[in-house]
């Protein structure tokens, strides 16, 4: 008889990453708002975001390359927003913000994300 019981997705199944960087995802806004709001090294936001409730269930290491990314491609990563939206980036909210210079980061930057995902 067959197993018609869900199966867990393993923490290498394509499903547990999808999770895991979506975790990775919501932290990453999260810091880069709080850096827009007062700025500081990438490596002060990883230490202050390290002991978030929800890291132990995102992918530690795409939290860290998105922030370090953002933050050290800010200026091009804006250029390329302002070309793109109907106002500059210093007029945009800092949520808003945030989600878009994750998204074209992941466009720019990485080919394994998928453009609707990014």
């Amino acid at each position: 008889m067959p197993d018609d019981s869900p199966t867990m997705p393993t923490e290498s199944s394509p499903r547990m990453l999808s999770n895991q960087r979506s975790v990775a995802r919501k932290l990453a806004l999260q810091a880069l708002y709080r850096w827009q709001l007062n700025e500081c090294p990438w490596q002060d936001l990883i230490q202050e975001f390290g002991d978030a409730e929800d890291m132990p269930r995102a992918d530690r290491e795409y939290f860290r390359e998105l922030v370090e990314g953002v933050w050290r491609n800010r200026e091009a990563l804006d250029a390329d927003l302002a070309s793109w939206a109907d106002r500059g980036p210093s007029l945009l909210d800092p949520i808003e913000h945030a989600i878009l210079l994750i998204g074209v980061f992941e466009l720019r930057h990485r080919q394994d994300v998928p453009y609707r995902v990014a």
